[in-house]
């Protein structure tokens, strides 16, 4: 995970305004409004790594909800447009998202339904995906 964050962090374009890094308060927050809990795996990788800005992918943040990114809005829509209210949103592709499920994995919803990609964890899916992107 340390190497992934670095990477990120290296690679990262520099903003003119940088957006914060999530506390655990941000998390309970989000939490009560999402009303759902967040895997561990994915507040680790929030708290981290998701405010930095790397290629093309903009993955769901927490620290400001003035962000089209923030993970409450994020996942209002994404809910709204199908995806399995189970599912926590990790970042928007397209007419679909990659998301996490409770055991902390990723899962691609594209075009309405769940395809057969998958990744063990979120930190799978930053070497895999977004490091790529």
């Amino acid at each position: 995970m340390e190497e992934l964050v670095n990477a990120l962090e290296q690679g990262a374009i520099e903003q003119s305004v940088e957006i914060e890094p999530c506390t655990e308060d941000d998390l309970i927050e989000v939490e009560e409004e999402i009303l759902l809990p967040l895997p561990d795996v994915l507040k680790e990788f929030l708290m981290t790594a998701s405010h930095f800005v790397y290629g093309s992918l903009e993955p769901v943040t927490v620290s400001d909800p003035q962000l089209h990114t923030h993970l409450p809005e994020v996942t209002a829509q994404a809910w709204s447009e199908g995806l399995d209210r189970d599912l926590i949103p990790l970042c928007q592709i397209g007419m679909g998202y990659y998301s996490v499920n409770q055991e902390g994995e990723v899962l691609l919803w594209q075009n309405g339904e769940l395809t057969d990609e998958y990744w063990e964890s979120v930190w799978h899916w930053v070497e895999d995906i977004w490091l790529n992107n």
